[in-house]
């Protein structure tokens, strides 16, 4: 396999939406807690950039097997295209998981078991979400699962991995006994910073099930706006870029980031000028780039006011 073709099956342009939630979890983990580790960092983006990479090889792969349309098959996916042996692609995706877990492992003993309890769940989330005899992306509860396992997720481990002995939570084995502790409100901060990524991530998927929606029946995908119809699931799009600025908004009204942030709702102005587009024309390859758009648009600026919210 030519490195062109591993870069579309693992679709390395997508990995945005991994990369915002780390830099905002990184920049929260600094100005909420002062601390940061570099190693720790560097083996959990790394793990985590290699494991959005397999389930994305994984997914495509899926899709392949699965498809009922020679031409989606032939045309449409990469392995088709390319005409990629399937043992080469499953190779790939082996290699990528081990390294990916590998890294994982290398990260629990430098921090607690925690980090592998957490990541022993976002790992069968990411497998489940694209494996399987009915896998989660094939269900309407794909936006979900993207959107917490990879918005909060994310954040929650990139804060945790750096800050692993400031309280946030901790699992304690003594004996027999396993005990999990947490302190609700600091959980409830990340959780609450981490929606901006949550919502515009799930938007991502959603604006794809929605272009995808007669392609997705042909081949027995049966997504969130199946079931829901077009109408509304548009309307779904539109609410939760709203909800993402609410947050943000709150989020300073309860004093968990500083005023300076609210400069970030500047982002909306563009932002909405791009919902109203998709809302006239739900099509792939001119609008759904949009929904990629506002995520760069939100947490960019979301980012942009940490930084200078650090530096201040």
């Amino acid at each position: 396999m030519s490195l062109q073709t591993f870069l579309k099956l693992v679709e390395i342009q997508t990995k945005l939406a991994s990369f915002f939630p780390f830099l905002v979890g990184l920049l929260f983990t600094v100005y909420r807690f002062e601390t940061f580790h570099p190693l720790n960092t560097l083996i959990f983006f790394a793990a985590m950039l290699i494991f959005d990479m397999t389930t994305t090889a994984i997914n495509n792969y899926m899709d392949y097997r699965k498809a009922k349309s020679v031409e989606y098959k032939k045309e449409r996916n990469i392995i088709g295209q390319k005409n990629v042996p399937e043992g080469i692609v499953i190779f790939t995706i082996i290699s990528l998981l081990t390294i990916a877990t590998a890294l994982g492992i290398w990260l629990v003993f430098r921090t607690d078991l925690l980090v592998l309890l957490i990541g022993m769940v976002c790992f069968a989330i990411g497998i489940l979400y694209t494996f399987g005899p009915i896998p989660l992306s094939r269900m309407p509860l794909g936006e979900i699962f993207s959107g917490v396992t990879m918005g909060f997720g994310i954040v929650f481990l990139t804060i945790y991995v750096n800050a692993y002995d400031q309280g946030i939570a901790n699992i304690i084995w003594e004996g027999r006994f396993l005990s999990l502790q947490m302190d609700l409100i600091l959980l409830l901060q990340i959780l609450w910073i981490s929606l901006p990524c949550v919502f515009t991530i799930a938007n991502i998927m959603l604006a794809n099930n929605i272009c995808d929606l007669e392609d997705d029946i042909k081949n027995n995908r049966f997504t969130l706006p199946f079931y829901i119809g077009k109408k509304y699931a548009i309307w779904l799009f539109n609410i939760l870029y709203t909800l993402s600025f609410v947050a943000i908004i709150t989020a300073v009204i309860f004093d968990i980031l500083p005023p300076i942030i609210l400069l970030s709702l500047l982002a909306a102005i563009p932002v909405y000028q791009h919902v109203y587009k998709f809302n006239l024309k739900q099509a792939k390859a001119e609008t759904f780039p949009l929904a990629v758009k506002n995520l760069v648009l939100v947490n960019g600026a979301f980012i942009a006011m940490l930084v200078v919210s650090i530096i201040a």
